[in-house]
């Protein structure tokens, strides 16, 4: 929205089974709006969940948003070190994509 990163956003990560989710990590993201702290440092294969606390962050600044949170379930691959999922994000829309 602002073409800054996002400080400030509280984010956590959950591996999913079948209907169950266990959360994993929690962290905040940075002033370059990265959440690096958010660990395991190694992740086995599957399908996990990071969540966005959206809603608290444009709360906190006075902003209207129509999302509470943005939940991304991806897929981690065997042999596959790190993964970067960002979230670029306004009030009223979100997009996400496989980084590098």
């Amino acid at each position: 929205m602002s073409g800054l990163p996002a400080d400030g956003i509280a984010v956590a990560l959950w591996r999913v089974v079948g209907d169950q989710a266990d959360r994993l990590a929690t962290a905040t993201t940075d002033s370059d709006g990265r959440a690096r702290d958010l660990g395991p440092s190694a992740l086995d294969p599957g399908t996990y969940r990071v969540t966005f606390a959206t809603g608290d962050y444009f709360a906190a600044r006075g902003v209207a948003t129509f999302y509470p949170s943005v939940t991304i379930d991806f897929f981690v691959e065997a042999g596959r070190d790190h993964y970067h999922v960002p979230c670029l994000l306004s009030p009223f829309a979100y997009s996400t994509y496989r980084g590098s």
